[in-house]
């Protein structure tokens, strides 16, 4: 970031956070992205398989519901579930040279040099847009933005 802040006043960084975010990957929006990735049939055919067939009911007191499919969810403490999710929001990029993703997982942060602050609008346009084909939700309440300035600036 230290480079931004050389050659422009000001950096913004906005920290996004999508609300259950591993909760609402959708399996056939995941498998399909998959996929697209230059793997041996058998891994994905694996992942394939580890991604479907599953079904959930409840238990209480005695009473049990009917099973019910699951179609969406990555399990976030699962060996595959950080990488599955990196791999669902591997089409979540910026529109405009000089702006920047950085992504972690669910961590994601856009990053804007005042010299393209312009831009800034029409990307988080792009960025609900994203969200909302890949069954996401923006969480304002836990998004912040933090403007960096250089040393020597205030």
């Amino acid at each position: 970031m230290t480079n931004f802040l050389s050659s422009n006043p000001y950096t913004t960084v906005i920290s996004l956070d999508f609300s259950k975010a591993f909760d609402s990957v959708q399996h056939s929006t995941l498998l399909s992205k998959l996929a697209q990735l230059d793997q041996p049939d058998h891994i994905y055919n694996w992942l394939a398989d580890f991604f479907t067939g599953h079904s959930h009911c409840t238990s209480f007191c005695g009473q049990t519901s009917d099973f019910k499919s699951i179609n969406a969810s990555i399990i976030q403490g699962s060996a595959i579930g950080p990488a599955a999710y990196t791999v669902n929001a591997g089409d979540l990029k910026t529109t405009s040279s000089g702006n920047f993703l950085r992504k972690f997982a669910d961590d994601t942060y856009f990053i804007v040099p005042a010299s393209n602050e312009a831009s800034r609008s029409s990307k988080f346009h792009n960025i609900q847009a994203w969200v909302e084909e890949n069954n996401h939700k923006l969480n304002c309440a836990k998004s912040c933005e933090v403007i960096f300035t250089g040393p020597k600036r205030r």
